[in-house]
C-alpha cells in the first residue's frame, strides 16, 4: 500500500497534502506556441502551480489548415474550436483578454510582477485588469501589418488566409472569380506576400497551388493567369536562404525543383519584389534592381508582414522600459546575439537557446514573438534604399517546439533555482518539415513535402551547404498530401488535448 501511495504520489494522480499554491505561470496568446505551453505547463509542473491564459479570441484556430478554408474546402467550424472548455476541463485559468503592457518588477503599490489586460470576452467587454504572474511566457503571435503596404488586406483591395474569418472571404471571391471563368471571361489572379519584409512565403505558395488545383478542378485554367509574387530573391528559398536537397544520392537545389513545379503548373512569378501599393485591380511593385512594374488582376491574396503586438512595458517607477524589452519591430529581446554585423558574419550561435529576457529571466517569447537576431536568407536593397528581405519563419512545428521548451525551463527553475542548466531549443539545431498539400480529400489532391535540418544553417557544422543532407529533402506526391491530412486532425487532436496528446510530438 505504500508503495502504490507513493507512485500515485508522484504521477500526480493525488493532490499534494500541503494544497499550497507555488508558482503562478501566466502566457500570454492561445495559439500553436501559446495553447502548447499552457497544455504542457499544467501537465509537466504539476497541481501546486497556477496555469493562466490570456488571449483575445475565444477560439482556437488550426491556422495551417487556413489555406483549404481559403479555397472553399474547409470550413471556419473545421479548423477552430472554443478554448473556454478546454481550459476548463484542464483546471487552466482563462482569462478572454488583451494584454497591453508588462510591468516586469511591479508597481509603487507592489513588487509582485503583472500584466495590465482589456477584456474583450462580450460580458466583460472593455474592463480593465491585472493579472500578476511569478513566470511569463509571451505567445502572443504576430500583429498583422496590412498598414505597412497602402491598399493591402481585407480593408483594402486583396484578400489573406491569416484567421479563419479573412480565408472565409478569400474563399468567396475565388468562387465569384471561377465563376467568372465558367462563363468565358478571363481572368487573372495573383498569390504572394505584400511587403518586401513578409514572412511566411510557403503559406503563399501552399495557397498559389491550392488556387491552381480548384481551377483545373472547375476546367477553367486554361482561361486564368496565375501569378506567384514574392520577396525571395528566386525561387525555392522560402526565407530560410534556400535548400539543397538529396534525392536517391543525387543533390538538387530547392531553386531548381520549385522552378520545375512552376512550369509544370503554368505559374508566372514575379521574385525579388517589394509590393509598394495595392489598387482596386493593380499591385504595384520595386523589384531588387529598383524597376517598378505594376500587375492588374481580378483576385489578389496577399499575405501582410509581421510586427510585434502593440505591448508596452514599465519598471517599479512606471517609466517605459519597452526599447530595452523589445525590439524596433515590436518582438520581444531574448538570449539571441543582437550585434549588428555583416551578412557573412552572421551565425548560427547568434540565435537564441532559451527564449529567456536577458534582462528578466522569468520572462520567456516563443514563436513568431521573439526577435530573430537577422534573417535567414540574404537581405538586399534596391537602388532606391527599399529593403526586400524575407523574414525569418519561426511559426509552426518550432512554435511548438518553443513553448514546451519554456515550459520545461520553468520547471528547472522551480526545482533547482535560478541558476539551473535551462534546456534549449535553437532554431540552429531544430529541423523543421513543411508539406504545402493542394486539395483536401482522401483520394484527391497532392503535396510539395520538404524537411530541412536545422532551421537556421550552420557552415561550420556543415560546410558545404549549411544543412545535413540526409535530412533536408524535397519530394511531391499524393503520400505527402496523406501526411499533411493526417496533421490536420491529428494536431487538433492534440490541441483539444484528448486522451495521450502529449504522445504526439510538436
Amino acid at each position: 500500500r505504500r508503495v502504490l501511495f507513493r507512485s500515485l504520489f508522484w504521477l500526480k494522480l493525488i493532490p499534494d497534502r500541503n494544497g499550497v499554491k507555488v508558482a503562478r505561470v501566466v502566457i500570454m496568446g492561445a495559439g500553436v506556441a501559446g495553447h502548447t505551453a499552457a497544455l504542457h505547463a499544467k501537465r509537466m509542473l504539476g497541481k501546486n502551480h497556477e496555469i493562466v491564459v490570456v488571449a483575445p479570441n475565444a477560439k482556437y484556430n488550426w491556422i495551417p489548415s487556413n489555406i483549404w478554408v481559403g479555397v472553399g474546402k474547409m470550413d471556419a467550424k473545421q479548423v477552430t474550436f472554443p478554448l473556454a472548455p478546454i481550459y476548463k476541463r484542464k483546471k487552466i485559468e482563462f482569462h478572454q483578454a488583451l494584454a497591453q503592457s508588462i510591468y516586469p518588477e511591479g508597481d509603487a503599490k507592489s513588487n509582485k510582477p503583472f500584466i495590465d489586460v482589456t477584456y474583450t470576452e462580450p460580458s466583460k467587454s472593455g474592463q480593465v485588469g491585472r493579472i500578476e504572474y511569478d513566470f511569463l511566457i509571451n505567445a502572443t503571435g504576430p500583429k498583422l501589418n496590412f498598414a505597412a503596404t497602402p491598399g493591402l488586406g481585407p480593408d483594402g483591395y486583396s484578400v489573406s488566409v491569416c484567421t479563419y474569418g479573412h480565408a472565409t472571404e478569400a474563399a468567396k471571391q475565388l468562387d465569384e472569380v471561377i465563376a467568372k471563368l465558367k462563363s468565358g471571361k478571363r481572368q487573372t489572379l495573383a498569390v504572394g506576400v505584400g511587403h518586401g519584409t513578409c514572412t511566411c512565403e510557403g503559406a503563399a505558395f501552399e495557397y498559389t497551388f491550392n488556387v491552381d488545383h480548384e481551377l483545373r478542378k472547375a476546367g477553367v485554367r486554361d482561361l486564368a493567369d496565375l501569378y506567384y509574387i514574392t520577396n525571395e530573391f528566386e525561387l525555392g528559398d522560402f526565407g530560410v536562404g534556400g535548400m539543397v536537397f538529396t534525392q536517391q544520392g543525387f543533390q538538387t537545389t530547392s531553386k531548381l525543383w520549385t522552378e520545375s513545379l512552376f512550369r509544370e503548373r503554368n505559374v508566372k512569378a514575379i521574385t525579388g519584389v517589394h509590393v509598394s501599393e495595392v489598387k482596386p485591380g493593380e499591385v504595384h511593385y520595386e523589384n531588387v534592381d529598383g524597376e517598378k512594374g505594376q500587375l492588374n488582376f481580378d483576385f489578389a491574396m496577399l499575405l501582410p508582414p509581421f510586427r510585434g503586438v502593440d505591448l508596452k512595458a514599465f519598471d517599479k517607477n512606471g517609466s517605459d522600459i519597452s526599447e530595452t524589452i523589445f525590439a524596433p519591430n515590436g518582438f520581444m529581446k531574448v538570449d539571441a546575439d543582437y550585434t549588428i554585423k555583416p551578412y557573412e558574419e552572421w551565425r548560427a550561435e547568434d540565435w537564441p537557446k532559451t527564449y529567456c529576457n536577458p534582462k528578466y529571466p522569468n520572462i520567456y517569447a516563443v514563436g513568431i514573438v521573439f526577435a530573430p537576431p537577422h534573417q535567414i536568407s540574404k537581405p538586399r536593397k534596391s537602388p532606391n534604399g527599399t529593403l526586400i528581405a524575407p523574414a525569418p519563419p519561426r511559426t509552426g512545428m518550432p512554435s511548438g517546439i518553443m513553448g514546451k521548451t519554456a515550459v520545461l525551463s520553468i520547471r528547472e527553475r522551480l526545482k533547482n533555482g535560478e541558476n539551473t542548466i535551462l534546456p534549449t531549443a535553437s532554431m540552429s539545431d531544430m529541423g523543421a518539415a513543411c508539406v504545402a498539400s493542394a486539395g483536401s480529400g482522401i483520394f484527391n489532391g497532392s503535396a510539395a513535402s520538404m524537411t530541412m535540418y536545422p532551421v537556421v544553417p550552420d557552415y561550420v557544422k556543415y560546410p558545404t551547404t549549411g544543412r545535413s543532407a540526409p535530412d533536408t529533402f524535397g519530394e511531391i506526391g499524393l503520400a505527402g498530401h496523406w501526411i499533411k491530412l493526417l496533421l490536420h486532425y491529428m494536431f487538433i487532436y492534440k490541441a483539444k488535448a484528448r486522451f495521450g496528446w502529449y504522445l504526439i510530438p510538436e
